[in-house]
């Protein structure tokens, strides 16, 4: 039952917040985009979080820790704090480009579009979840959960598939909110990746035995055939 009231708990505040950042930016509630994200997102979340509060309760107590725990690198709990401005600030500003500022003009079947590729970067995140009962929200060893070195799956392609899911999500977003400037984010989002990736595997390769193996095998961090 606590599992529960914490995921109703966080799912309200969350979402709350994300309607005061897109609402405010925006200057109006009179905002299709944001409606139309904010649906999406409630029902995927609920979806979701109710399958794998069935599948795997010990993942999403997990994912539902706050993003700075007592166990993460220094280095990780500093890179957060970039990585979460840019997902909230750019989310106010995909919002005040859309409808505030009246930037970018999008046609309506690209924002359908968009809500498709919200939906995939969903189904690949939930598939890395189920590949990796270990995908915690931050970087650390789960001594206590017996983590153990992931090898199949998305795992098997590319060494952070959560990483990978995040940067569709991030372009999802911002062409259902309707704005084509918004997506200059996912490149910067790839680059502050690119240094949590670092901070991750040093901490992998020094605590998880097999990660040097694995990592040997599978050659792309966070881009297939680029990176």
């Amino acid at each position: 039952m606590g599992l529960v009231l914490n995921l109703i708990l966080q799912t309200i505040v969350w979402f709350g917040f994300m309607a005061a950042i897109i609402f405010v930016a925006a200057g109006t509630i009179n905002y299709t985009g944001g409606w139309l994200y904010l649906g999406e997102m409630v029902a995927l979340s609920v979806v979701f979080g109710t399958i794998m509060m069935r599948v795997d309760p010990g993942l999403l107590r997990e994912r539902l820790k706050p993003p700075v725990q007592k166990e993460q690198p220094l280095a990780d709990k500093l890179i957060l704090i970039p990585i979460l401005l840019l997902m909230f600030g750019g989310m106010g500003f995909m919002a005040a480009d859309a409808a505030r500022w009246h930037w970018s003009i999008m046609p309506p079947f690209v924002q359908w579009a968009g809500c498709g590729l919200l939906l995939a970067a969903f189904l690949f995140i939930y598939w890395t979840m189920r590949t990796n009962s270990f995908a915690a929200p931050v970087v650390k060893i789960q001594e206590d959960r017996g983590q153990t070195v992931i090898t199949t799956g998305p795992y098997a392609i590319v060494r952070h598939p959560m990483y990978f899911g995040a940067l569709f999500y991030i372009a999802g977003t911002s062409l259902v909110l309707g704005s084509w400037w918004g997506l200059a984010t996912v490149f910067i989002l790839a680059l502050l990746l690119g240094i949590r990736i670092g901070i991750e595997e040093k901490t992998l390769r020094t605590g998880l035995e097999g990660y040097d193996d694995y990592a040997r095998q599978v050659r792309w961090r966070l881009i297939p055939f680029i990176w």
